[in-house]
């Protein structure tokens, strides 16, 4: 897993405070630095809180992302000159997840987007939040980028998420994957989404600061729901197959190159115009040099980021990006790049960690099946 830190003892990385930060420590979180915060690691247990998501429901504070409203003048076409995907089109209330591109294809972040009436409302990572918006400021003049600090942002996540959030802001049981509303949870406004990191269904939730703790209790106390850390967040992501940005990717690795092509619309395929474009219509027409690909690992013992993929030679051809154990298959998994020649399912793959081999093959991504909730074809 991505936090294997034993940063427990030492906070002098984190410089800011999260509006639930002594709502976590209250309900006995381990806390470490994380996107220049203090977040919790944990509550109960990595494992257990992995396994209550997936059997029930587990609330996440993901406050430390950024959250932005985009408003302005020709605001479609404004942010089709940095995303690939076919804003035009989206409805309002619709989800898109999208990617912010440098000149050269490389992966600046990647982000959800949502048409909200007369502007945009845009998640982005919180490790790159500052850079994304001064990213957004320079390249779209005219156009105004707040930062939505007054926001605290929760995620609830697990198959009894439904059933929690319907009965506490009715009408959000009409909800599909990828859709949000506005809606009144215990007499505040709480712009709720459903979609989420963990590939199960879930929601995320956002609402003013100065309301956090009121709504997490509320949350909480409900019996299908615990609060979830940041490890079994990270766990969770990797069995959804979902990548991270600043380890599955970064501003080296094209969208091709990561497996995200579903996230260049068809229109913007046709039409190009937003950076990077020459290169990934190349790379989506003869295919990458590299592909982000699942490995199963045989054994027990997980590989993790950093390891190495070898040829038969012994040469490094690829690396690993995230790995770890899985809770729910119990055994090793991980997510690498290799050559494209390697890229198939079923291929075998030799890793090298610390002067030891291990054997692996290829898999389709998820390694565990999502269970997003889907009212028509997927």
């Amino acid at each position: 897993m991505l936090l294997t830190t034993d940063a427990g003892d030492d906070m002098a990385e984190a410089e800011k405070i999260l509006p639930l930060d002594g709502w976590h420590r209250a309900h006995g979180a381990r806390m470490v630095p994380f996107a220049g915060y203090a977040m919790p690691v944990q509550y109960e247990g990595i494992i257990a809180e992995h396994r209550w998501t997936r059997e029930s429901a587990g609330l996440f504070d993901v406050s430390h992302m950024g959250q932005l409203h985009i408003a302005g003048r020709y605001l479609d076409s404004a942010l089709e000159s940095l995303l690939p995907a076919d804003i035009a089109l989206l409805k309002e209330g619709r989800l898109r997840y999208s990617l912010l591109l440098n000149e050269e294809a490389g992966i600046v972040d990647d982000l959800m987007v949502t048409r909200r009436g007369d502007h945009f409302y845009m998640v982005v990572n919180g490790a790159t939040k500052e850079q994304d918006i001064a990213y957004l400021q320079a390249r779209l003049p005219g156009v105004v980028v707040d930062h939505m600090k007054e926001q605290a942002l929760l995620a609830l996540q697990g198959p009894q998420a439904g059933a929690v959030i319907a009965r506490l802001a009715p009408g959000t049981e009409a909800l599909d994957f990828m859709t949000a509303a506005l809606f009144q949870l215990d007499g505040s406004p709480a712009w709720i989404s459903r979609s989420g990191y963990t590939g199960e269904d879930g929601f995320e939730i956002s609402v003013a600061a100065r309301d956090a703790e009121r709504i997490a209790d509320l949350l909480a106390d409900q019996p299908e729901v615990k609060p979830v850390g940041l490890g079994a967040r990270d766990s969770l992501r990797l069995e959804a197959g979902l990548p991270l940005y600043g380890h599955d990717l970064d501003q080296r690795t094209t969208p091709i190159e990561a497996d995200l092509a579903f996230a260049i619309s068809k229109r913007r395929r046709a039409e190009g115009g937003f950076p990077g474009a020459a290169r990934i219509l190349s790379e989506l027409e003869q295919g990458p040099i590299v592909r982000r690909v699942g490995l199963a690992v045989e054994g027990r013992q997980p590989v993790r980021e950093g390891a190495i993929v070898v040829d038969d030679e012994g040469s490094e051809v690829g690396r690993v990006t995230s790995g770890g154990f899985s809770p729910m298959l119990e055994a090793p998994i991980a997510m690498a790049y290799v050559p494209l020649a390697m890229a198939a399912p079923g291929t075998a793959i030799k890793l090298s960690q610390r002067a030891k081999l291990f054997d692996a093959r290829v898999v389709a991504l998820p390694f565990v099946p999502h269970r997003y909730h889907r009212k028509g074809a997927a």
